[in-house]
């Protein structure tokens, strides 16, 4: 067991982690290239270079592989199927074979780019086809994926010269999910992303030469609705190429939206073309690079924004701030609910890294050389990088933690791995980067010098996941710059492992060092960590500790990490000769001193050289032998102190122990691994008296565990070793009776049993490893066997044979790698190794270099393998043969025979997997539909070498083995048969459980099962990263190389164990199966299942064989238990999903379960309720269509063609696929007539008189899936949602309602299509639809607010204006008015019957009462809110939409009478009818379509005025309905109506005013072009009423002039050219700081301070005019800037700031000052224009200069300090000048809350941006310290040196604040000015006790490092800062003169020294105070002496 077999026993903690954070493939089998990949000069084609990769894959197996000639031709029989299947349009069996060609790709066989570009190309065009299920959709895009190698940081396997894709047939395919038909919208369908997913895998081979087509097809689409759509679509789509030519398009629009969602998708692209355009022209763009510029491919701007994004995704909190850090979220949810569909996976701090790691290069001065104007080692990226990491760095400590800490941890990870990737790429010789780009050791250091105080820092965060991101990122930093970064952490780990209370810092230093244990052990890596192996192991002995199961995993895993690379064993016996003639250990020293020899172990340590660096760490090997015996002895004393055994599993305790465990089995598999030959004989010695002196019943699988560790290294030793005592003390055991209590089941071990489980336990562990070394001992095993299967008669006793049993055959049959040793085996036996062996430590393996040594089955092994089946299986198949004759009489001794011995034969089987190669088998049942189905389509297993041990069925043993199998299938299957009798009922079970698992051996355990094979793809690609430091790394450990080479290995083996076809036993057993998975015992069935779902995956068409027998038992009169059974596989994902498609019983499969209400077991019908919901999901419109695929695809034809080009002539089988073209037509005519059987099948069951409501509703879901666009149903259908339309049962009656819908949203599409691609993919035209050219879009929107007349030909509507914000589209769809009956549109000839059959329902007598009275119906769920319901307004707009005005007086004579009910329930009713009826009569002739709005207008006052609070919701909603995407000018009446709603603002009644206006807001909001003529009139009414005394109207004022501004802004370009253009030329071509009402808010702002003095005294200040309209235009502030429009709000902040920042000081009106404070907060929660920082800045500096208000400095400061911080990246040098200069004036205040509040400001400041002037602030503050004496507090004086002092204090305790987790060379001194003054009057001392507290708490963890920079002095004067006491001042003579001490004091005698009491005169009321003159009393001495005289006068409050 390696580290990742270790980990995984944490669960989900480090392995998985792993993972995640190096964001890795787990599929990923390879060391990513082959060694010829660094070959830069090789000549050899990408084609052998993938040979020549495949080859070091062959070398390390140990048989014979296929030739690249074979598997070519497997190749083009795969794609010669995939041909035939494309071309015949099966696309179900199409899927099926991309299976075979993923299992082709495993194998890891070079494909040359033609093939693999044309594969790619076939893929595409299949996932285009319009119709097919998205599930099939999917695999193609996987594959698509898989072909191209496109996940991060895997080499591509084709370029963009390679393969040119068209990227707008997918954009046509995806416009159908972008902006899908209402009426056929499906909320779970998920097509969108998986088009997305292909369109960004593929980007990179769209033509660059059609970037500008793209944009201008893309950009006209963008407006503000919209643009959350499609900024996802258009970063998915453009190619990663010639970024100007869209990326300044996108700063811009980044610049105008707020928004997370743009922000991600941005940060993302901007990640990736950091990336890819690093090595400029030089790289794979080539002509298409991009150019570098200012910072990397960024300018100046572009890099001011990034940076500012950056900092603001950390979300720390700021001040008093700690929400989010911006709005962008909640603006994302006011924007397109359709585009809340589109999700991706982001990780934005893997972007934010790619950006600044790919950005970085030597682009200026270096700071070293110009401190003032230079940068971080040369790089503007890395000095911006510098600045955040400063600026964030205290959010890193522990004590500082929340919800940032993940964000910001893992940022600092992904910094670290992307920097490791781009230096180590950049080392190779094939690097294409410019060398003058290129990452330097300066900036190396420079880099990991920024980033080793946070990684240090949060080490020990709080959480598990945030110190592992801060642990990795450790771990990369101290593989680039070892000697800065491993002696910090050595030192944080000796004290972590010395302090034993600290559980968490023990743990965390554990796993840490875990992270470094490869620099720490490899002298290339780091010189100086050797020395420290053996002292951290033996610190980590106490941390195995069963009291503590997380400090043992840890301790565990730190062991095995430093284990795994080094020899144990003591080599300074060897130390004889000089370490410099050390010839051999120098040659293999080819390093480079400048980069990674260090001269000393420690930074600015002592200096050792090599030879004295080797010389200790030989000398420390001394005690291993020490260490190794401690670990054991450690280990068993945890053994003996484990729980019990026992339970269903025989666990040792719970899930935290068995982790422990397996922990400890992994320490210890490594540990021994790595023993030297004497060490291993000394723990071999002290395991052996271990085993004979002790027999542990609690640890008797732990110690056989134990030992199996030893077998694995030398088993012919261990096996000599304990063989003969534990066969001894078996066969003593068994002869005195143990294990002869008869069981069949799990029990409690019995105690006197321990001793035969113990020895057998051990006896398992000897015998794991070893293969030939077992052979002499053979006939002792046999005869042991036989032994223990005759007598062992207890389960507990017969399960340890089976195991035993198990463990020999594994070892002597299979194939596996041995000696997992860190070196090869040569070099670990040389002399030379054994003596030197520290100065290989840490060796790294290329894979060409790694000799593996694998056990493969030889014939004297296989020999002994059929000597056991003739000798052990055969008898004991006997016996149960013989039991199987009297299976009715069996009693418990029968029983148990009969289980004992299957379970030995089943053990003895499911140990040989791989003992021989199935043969054909001859298939009795084939489950073919020969006159539909084709059998050469079919799959066939792909036959490779796979190491079996019997291949050829001529050999007498191959022949052999199979008859015994064979017969072990004969006995079970006739087992089955004879236990199915069911003569003893529930005695039985055991044994049928035992048939059952005998089943599952015989079909399953053959070759390897796709659990364990995926199981042991994630441990390797785990295992992988321990040692890894970037993804394309070639070295690594030899037991990764091992585990490669074995992954590779059991990817064959598994492959021969897929599509296995079923010989006659394979049927019986499964037969045999299905009958035990319907067993009456619930054990039984359960156990069955399992093993029949998993059996349905391996046996080609099992699943077809098992059906009738399942569909059988659902039939009436079956025994509940059995259909019970049924149900239960049946609701399995897979075999539904099958039974669906399937030709033979896919019409048949839901009739049946909805057949099955008779019966009424209530358990049955809740478990067939869950089947019924999964069915359903997988009932979807575009099944049968594509099962039923007949349309001609191209496209598609044109790919298969010329990928068959690429292969010989013969690559389709003609016969083949003539044989697949004649039974296409009967295939598709089987799956329309089970589509028409299903549908009338199911009305059928649905209509019964006696069918129970649930299965109605069952049948109503069920049909709605069943609605296929491409085929009309039956009028049946039609009937059935009619009727049960007014079903009385809501889900049933919403059902129908939905189909309605849906049945004729298809009628209507069906009858507009004129082809299938515009039926499917949404482009059919309305026969009323025209397309208006757009040549003056000026001209085009003034048509629009112009009056339509109905009767006029040339007339039009424009409903939806999708397009104009940033440019047009060429046409914009419009309709024509029908002015007549005649002109209607005819429904299609095949759907008049349905349409006759609803017709006919919806005139029958009071249809539509009964439907009315049904929806107005109390609804039972949220009674308070009551809004219209969207499905209801649908239903009756498709009424309208389909029957027309056919019951339109019918309709409206129900309504009437609603609309003004009392009920608002009715009245709801009501609007949806009447809301629904106006929607759908659009195209209505224009008579009815008259009359109904004249009878509507009629109405609509008296609808208005009983408008009340409880129904305004849905009116409100009613009227939103009739105006959204709507053509105004169809109801302009309407729109004119509510136009001339009284807009009043001061009335008496609020809500008839608030109605007024929110009935306006639709409005401005729906009908824009109605109101854009007249907006400015509206907005300047909503500014002079914005006094309103009402806080609701003042909301809906805000809202309203929100809406307005926000609709005001249409940016447009008369084309994308020209809008692309001014994006790089124009400033703002957006207009965002176009502010339209600049002059109204300058106005209002002029008048407020004149508003300011009229204001009302309380309480009646809330009606004062600056009160009210304050809170107005505060209102419409906040509205704005939480909408994805909120940048559009800057302009007017900047006017009204000083007004807000006056507003919040005033404390007389709470809601003024709380909004006007939220504003300022809100401001940074925006992302600020640079341009606008400086005047925003500038606002609030000379508030707080010019204000007479001490209010407004203490609450502008805050707001300042979170605005400056948000903007930190943009703030222009001048404003950091100048906010330092307003801080330093604010500590001199005269207000103490200022003074304060300037010195937290001051703190942050300083620590964030300016450390640079700590210097000068320091001098400042000290010289203005000394410069001020305290006079007496009488001195006029005394109050201004008082508040001058304390603003130098203030300063200087700012500057220690500034520095929370260091200690800065600058601070020890300052203790000591401090403490001179810490006695001083408050608030002085206040001051410095609580800055002396704050550093107490900060410097906690560290202390013991950070007091080495105080001296005693030193250390004595924070102490006195801390307590006040220590030193004292003595009084002056007026002080002491006007002292009047109490008697008892003045007695008291302090040697000459004073105590004075409470002086009010002198100190505050709650202050004592102390003088005392110098005296001879140490300070102890006089502290003691005043506490006591505080106590004697307790009543005068002394201190």
């Amino acid at each position: 067991m390696d580290l990742q077999e270790l980990t995984s026993a944490v669960g989900l903690d480090f392995g998985q982690l792993l993972q995640e954070l190096a964001g890795m493939d787990e599929g990923e089998v390879s060391i990513p290239d082959s060694p010829i990949d660094s070959e830069e000069s090789s000549p050899q084609s990408t084609f052998e270079k993938q040979r020549a990769s495949l080859q070091t894959y062959l070398d390390s197996i140990p048989y014979e592989a296929e030739s690249t000639d074979y598997m070519q031709a497997r190749l083009e029989d795969i794609v010669g199927k995939i041909a035939i299947c494309a071309q015949t349009k099966n696309w179900l069996t199409l899927t099926t074979w991309d299976g075979m060609l993923q299992c082709w790709l495993l194998l890891r066989y070079p494909m040359t780019k033609d093939i693999r570009s044309k594969l790619v190309r076939l893929y595409y065009e299949l996932c285009l086809v319009p119709g097919l299920e998205p599930r099939v959709i999917r695999s193609w895009a996987d594959m698509i994926s898989r072909l191209l190698c496109s996940k991060a940081d895997q080499k591509r396997k084709l370029e963009p010269a390679d393969l040119q894709l068209p990227w707008r047939p997918l954009w046509q395919v995806l416009q159908k999910e972008l902006w899908p038909k209402k009426r056929l919208q499906e909320s779970s369908r998920n097509m969108i992303n998986i088009l997305l997913y292909v369109a960004e895998h593929c980007r990179r081979y769209y033509p660059t030469d059609d970037i500008p087509e793209m944009l201008s097809t893309f950009v006209p689409l963008t407006t503000k609705n919209t643009i959350l759509t499609m900024i996802p679509v258009m970063t998915s789509f453009l190619p990663p190429f010639n970024p100007h030519l869209y990326m300044p398009m996108f700063f811009k629009l980044w610049e105008a939206f707020n928004s997370s969602v743009i922000d991600d998708r941005l940060l993302e692209l901007c990640g990736e073309l950091s990336e890819e355009h690093l090595s400029g022209r030089f790289g794979d763009a080539g002509e298409a690079a991009a150019e570098h510029k200012d910072v990397g491919i960024w300018t100046e701007a572009e890099w001011t924004v990034l940076m500012g994004r950056t900092l603001n995704s950390m979300n720390v909190p700021v001040g008093a701030t700690r929400g989010a850090s911006t709005t962008a979220a909640h603006a994302d949810t006011m924007g397109d609910r359709q585009s809340l569909r589109i999700r991706k996976a982001f990780s934005r701090y893997n972007s934010l890294a790619k950006i600044i790691v790919f950005s970085i290069r030597l682009d200026g001065p270096d700071r070293v050389d110009n401190p003032s104007g230079g940068f971080l080692g040369g790089s503007r990226a890395l000095d911006s990088l510098d600045k955040l990491i400063t600026s964030t760095e205290t959010y890193f400590h522990p004590s500082n933690s929340g919800h940032w800490t993940l964000a910001l941890t893992s940022f600092l990870h992904r910094l670290t791995l992307e920097f490791c990737k781009r230096w180590k790429d950049e080392q190779l010789p094939t690097c294409k980067t410019p060398v003058i780009h290129r990452l330097t050791p300066a900036i190396r250091r420079a880099f990991v010098n920024s980033l080793r105080t946070p990684a240090l820092l949060a080490m020990f965060a709080k959480d598990p996941i945030s110190s592992s991101y801060s642990q990795g990122a450790l771990r990369i930093l101290a593989l680039l710059e070892p000697n800065m970064i491993m002696p910090d952490l050595l030192e944080r780990a000796y004290s972590g492992l010395e302090v034993i209370n600290e559980t968490h810092r023990t743990t965390a230093v554990m796993t840490m060092l875990s992270g470094v244990a490869l620099p720490l052990v490899n002298e290339k890596i780091w010189l100086g960590g050797q020395k420290h192996v053996l002292p951290l192991l033996e610190l980590c002995i106490p941390g195995i500790d069963l009291n503590d199961p997380m400090k043992t995993l840890c301790a565990s895993m730190f062991i095995v990490s430093v284990a795994q690379h080094i020899k144990i064993g003591d080599c300074s016996m060897h130390h004889g000769v000089s370490l410099s003639s050390d010839a051999p250990g120098e040659e293999m020293m080819e390093v480079d001193p400048a980069e990674h020899l260090p001269d000393g172990s420690v930074e600015n340590g002592p200096v050792l050289s090599r030879e004295e660096e080797r010389s200790l760490a030989r000398d420390s090997t001394a005690g291993f032998a020490d260490w190794v015996t401690s670990l054991f002895r450690r280990v068993f004393a945890l053994y003996e102190n484990l729980p019990e055994e026992g339970g269903k599993r025989n666990t040792t305790g719970g899930k935290m122990e068995e982790a422990v465990l397996k922990s400890i089995k992994g320490t210890l598999d490594v540990v021994c691994l790595h023993l030297s030959d004497p060490l291993f004989d000394l723990v071999l010695n002290i395991v052996y008296d271990y085993a004979t002196t002790n027999a542990r019943s609690n640890a008797v699988r732990a110690f056989g565990q134990l030992v199996a560790c030893l077998a694995r290294v030398k088993p012919e030793k261990t096996i000599a070793k304990f063989l003969p005592f534990c066969v001894n003390q078996i066969k003593e055991e068994l002869k005195h009776g143990a294990s002869s209590i008869r069981t069949t089941s799990t029990h409690e071990a019995i105690p006197s049993d321990t001793t035969l489980h113990w020895n057998m336990s051990i006896l398992r562990g000897c015998l794991g490893y070893g293969g030939s070394e077992l052979l002499q001992y053979k006939e002792t095993f046999i005869e042991l066997i036989l032994l223990l299967i005759d007598k062992c008669k207890s389960e507990r006793g017969y399960s340890g044979t089976g195991r035993l049993i198990n463990r020999i055959m594994h070892t002597v049959g299979g194939v596996y790698p041995i000696n997992a040793r860190f070196v090869n085996t040569e070099e670990w036996e040389s002399i030379e190794f054994d003596r030197n062996h520290i100065l290989h430590w840490g060796k790294l393996y290329e894979p060409q270099d790694v000799k593996i040594e694998w056990h493969v089955p030889s014939k004297e092994e296989i020999d002994f393998v059929v000597e056991v089946l003739e000798r052990i299986a055969s008898p004991a198949l006997d016996k149960i043969e013989s039991l199987l004759q009297t299976t009715g009489h069996w009693d418990g001794i029968d029983r148990n025979d009969f289980c004992r011995y299957l379970h030995a034969v089943r053990s003895l089987w499911s140990g040989l997997p791989t003992i021989f190669r199935e043969g054909e088998k001859k298939v009795v049942s084939p489950c073919i539909e020969p006159e539909s189905e084709v059998d050469g389509l079919f799959l066939n297993r792909l036959q490779v070498a796979a190491g079996f041990a019997l291949e050829d069925p001529n050999d007498p043993r191959y022949q052999q083995v199979v008859a015994h199998r064979e017969r072990f299938g004969d006995v079970i299957h006739r087992a089955s048969i004879a236990l199915r009798q069911e003569h003893e009922g529930e005695d039985h079970i055991d044994a049928v459980i035992s048939v059952s698992k005998a089943i599952d051996v015989y079909l399953l355990e053959y070759a390897m099962t796709r659990g364990n094979f995926e199981s042991m793809q994630k441990t390797y690609a785990a295992t992988r990263e321990l040692n890894r430091m970037w993804p394309r790394q070639k070295e690594n450990s030899r037991a990764v190389m091992l585990k490669r080479a074995q992954l590779y290995h059991v990817g064959r083996v598994y492959l021969e164990g897929l599509y296995r076809r079923r010989s006659q036993l394979d049927d019986w057993l499964l037969e045999d199966l299905v009958e035990l998975s319907l067993s009456p015992y619930t054990r039984v069935r359960r156990h069955s299942q399992a093993i029949l779902q998993n059996a349905c995956g391996y046996f080609m068409r099992s699943t077809r064989f098992c059906l009738p027998y399942l569909y059988a038992a659902l039939a009436k009169g079956t025994d509940p238990d059995r259909m019970k059974g049924a149900l239960y596989v049946l609701w399995n994902k897979g075999i539904s999903a099958y039974a669906l498609t399937d030709l033979r019983f896919g019409g048949q499969h839901l009739q049946y379960l909805l057949e099955c209400q008779h019966q009424e077991k209530p358990s049955i019908q809740k478990l067939l309720t869950n089947v019924m919901q999964a069915v359903t999901a997988q009932v979807t419109e575009e099944g049968f269509h594509t099962s039923a695929f007949t349309e001609d695809i191209p496209e598609v034809d044109l790919a298969v063609q010329e990928l068959c080009s690429e292969f010989s002539a013969d690559v389709i089988d003609k016969n083949l696929l003539r044989d697949a073209l004649q039974k296409a037509g009967p295939r598709i005519a089987v799956r329309n007539k089970q589509y028409q059987d299903i549908v009338l099948g199911i009305v059928e069951i649905a209509s019964r008189p006696l069918t129970h409501w649930r299965y109605v509703q069952f049948s109503a879901r069920l049909l709605h899936g069943l609605l296929i666009r491409d085929r009309c149903p039956p009028p049946e259908v039609a009937k059935f949602f009619g009727e049960q339309s007014i079903s009385p049962h809501p889900t049933i009656r919403a059902l129908a309602q939905k189909s309605f819908v849906k049945l004729t949203a298809h009628v209507k599409i069906r009858t507009y299509s004129k082809s299938y691609r515009e039926l499917w993919l949404d482009q059919w035209k309305s026969p009323l639809h025209i397309d208006i050219p757009i040549s003056d879009p000026e001209k085009f929107l003034q048509s629009l607010n112009v009056s339509v007349s109905r009767t006029s030909d040339s007339e039009f509507y424009v409903d939806k204006l999708e397009t104009g914000f940033l440019a047009w589209v060429p046409t914009v769809k419009a309709y024509k008015i029908v002015k007549s009956s005649q002109e209607s549109i005819q429904w299609e000839q095949a759907s008049i019957p349905v349409l006759q059959t609803l017709s006919t329902v919806f005139a029958s007598e009071g249809y539509f009462e009964k439907l009315l009275l049904l929806l107005g119906q109390e609804s039972g769920k949220n009674h308070m809110n009551l809004d219209l319901r969207p499905e209801q307004i649908v239903f009756a707009k498709s009424i309208a939409k389909t029957f027309e005005y056919q019951s339109l007086d019918a309709i409206l004579s129900v309504i009437d009478p609603l609309l003004t009910d009392s009920d608002r329930f009715k009245q709801r009713a009501a609007a949806e009818m009447l809301a629904g009826l106006l929607r759908g009569a659009k195209h209505w002739p224009t008579e009815p379509f008259n009359k109904l709005w004249t009878w509507f207008m009629a109405r609509i006052d008296t609808i208005y005025d009983q408008i009340k609070h409880d129904t305004m919701s849905f009116w409100d909603h009613f009227f939103t309905e009739q105006l959204s995407d709507r053509d105004y000018r169809r109801v302009e009446p309407f729109v004119n109506w509510i136009l001339a709603l009284p807009l009043e603002f001061q009335a008496d009644s609020a809500f008839s005013m608030s109605k007024a206006l929110q009935v306006f807001n639709v409005v401005v909001d729906s009908a824009w072009q109605r109101l854009a003529p007249v907006a400015d009139d509206y907005a300047q009414l909503f500014f002079d009423n914005a006094n309103t005394g009402y806080a609701e109207i003042r909301g809906h004022i805000a809202s309203n002039l929100a809406t307005i501004v926000a609709r005001q802004w249409q940016p447009w370009y008369p084309s994308c050219d020209a809008f692309l253009q001014a994006c790089i030329t124009d400033s703002d071509p957006l207009r965002i700081r176009n502010a339209r009402y600049i002059d109204r808010v300058s106005n209002i702002v002029q008048q407020l301070p004149v508003w300011k003095e009229q204001r009302l005294p309380p309480p009646r200040v809330s009606q004062s005019q600056y009160d009210k309209v304050g809170l107005t235009v505060l209102h419409w502030i906040w509205t704005c800037s939480h909408g994805p429009q909120a940048t559009l709000v800057f302009p007017y902040i900047i006017v009204l700031l000083p007004e807000v920042l006056r507003m919040s000081e005033l404390n007389d009106s709470s809601e003024l000052q709380k909004y006007s404070t939220a504003v300022l907060y809100v401001l940074s929660a925006i992302t600020t224009p640079v341009e606008y920082v400086q005047p925003i800045a500038d606002h609030f500096l000379q508030a707080i200069k010019s204000s007479d208000s001490w209010r407004i400095r203490v609450n502008a400061l805050p707001t300042l300090i979170v605005f400056f911080y948000r903007n930190l990246m943009s703030v222009p040098s001048t404003v950091v000048t100048r906010v330092m200069d307003v801080l330093l004036e604010c500590l001199a205040d005269e207000n103490v809350e200022v003074r304060e509040m300037a010195s937290k400001m001051l703190s942050g400041v300083v620590r964030c941006s300016q450390r640079q002037s700590i210097v000068p602030l320091k001098d400042r503050f000290l010289k203005l310290i000394r410069r001020t004496k305290l006079p007496p507090r009488r001195d006029p004086k005394y109050a201004e040196s008082l508040r001058t002092l304390h603003s130098a204090i203030l300063g200087l305790c700012a500057l220690i604040e500034s520095f929370p987790y260091s200690v800065e060379p600058w601070m020890p001194p300052l203790t000591e000015v401090l403490a001179n003054h810490a006695t001083d009057p408050p608030p002085i001392s206040t001051t410095i006790r609580k800055c002396a507290s704050e550093f107490k708490k900060t410097h906690q963890d560290t202390w013991h490092k950070d007091q080495q920079a105080f001296d005693e002095d030193q250390l004595q004067s924070l102490s006195t800062m801390l307590v006040g006491t220590s030193y004292f001042r003595a009084p002056d003579d007026d002080e002491e003169q006007s002292l009047k001490l109490p008697r008892r004091i003045e007695e008291t005698s302090f040697g000459g020294g004073y105590v004075v009491a409470r002086h009010p005169t002198l100190f505050n009321d709650n202050i004592s105070a102390i003088f005392v003159r110098p005296t001879t009393d140490s300070a102890n001495e006089v502290q003691r002496k005043v506490a006591k005289a505080g106590d004697e006068n307790r009543e005068e409050n002394y201190i």
